[in-house]
């Protein structure tokens, strides 16, 4: 699952990159070569402050996921739910012990299940997010740059 979510940041990172570089600047009023390097350092820095966003720079990691154990459960949760298979367990067939097996399997598997959806959950919202933030980041790109004199595709 940690490699999911390295390997989604990395990409998204390279996506960054990329967008920034399908951009074509052409010097639409004859500027040098030393200018145009110039003016997109500028513009750069521009988008960046503008925006909050650097294309240069990973986005930061998603908000922390909730504690769990080293089977990725929630802490408790196995506990939780053995009692509420001992009750049931008890209920059911008088027996508190296999209702309660039962219930902490049962509970410890959904936990895992809802935990693996937070992150993921939590990975795709970062991932619209940062994409954005790209978009907004090579509009302003784009603005400045063409208020220099340049055609930007």
């Amino acid at each position: 699952m940690k490699h999911g979510i390295v390997w989604m940041l990395a990409l998204t990172a390279a996506v960054a990159t990329q967008a920034a570089a399908q951009q074509y600047v052409y010097p639409a009023k004859g500027q040098s070569a030393q200018q145009q390097k110039s003016d997109e350092a500028a513009c750069y820095q521009w988008a960046v402050q503008q925006t909050g966003f650097d294309p240069a720079k990973p986005p930061p990691a998603a908000a922390a996921a909730p504690p769990t154990t080293a089977t990725g459960t929630t802490p408790g949760a196995g506990a939780r739910g053995a009692a509420r298979g001992a009750i049931v367990g008890e209920a059911v067939s008088g027996d508190a012990g296999a209702g309660a097996a039962v219930g902490a399997a049962a509970a410890r598997g959904q936990s895992r299940r809802q935990n693996a959806a937070t992150a993921q959950q939590a990975q795709q919202q970062q991932s619209a997010a940062t994409q954005q933030q790209q978009a907004a980041f090579a509009k302003a790109r784009a603005a400045c740059l063409e208020g220099k004199g340049y055609t930007v595709k």
